[in-house]
């Protein structure tokens, strides 16, 4: 008969050691999982030191002109 399963709060290192070997799928998904909020908070850092800036926000709307429009003359609507 095998080992029962380790339960994570007894010994968290040893649990992980064995849903590594065990069900690599859900542990390596998990990892890559947290891995994605943990960019979040150093990867803008690093690509500020790095010189990278960011590109300015594209204009949503048409920019209005200042001052009197001129009236067109020549092709009647």
């Amino acid at each position: 008969m095998s080992n029962p399963t380790p339960r994570f709060w007894a010994g968290p290192l040893r649990y992980l050691r064995w849903s590594a070997r065990e069900r690599p799928a859900y542990f390596y998904s998990v990892v890559i999982g947290a891995a994605g909020p943990l960019m979040l908070v150093t990867v803008p850092p690093i690509q500020s030191r790095l010189g990278y800036t960011r590109a300015p926000p594209v204009p949503m709307t048409y920019p209005i002109p200042t001052g009197p429009r001129e009236q067109l003359s020549g092709y009647d609507d």
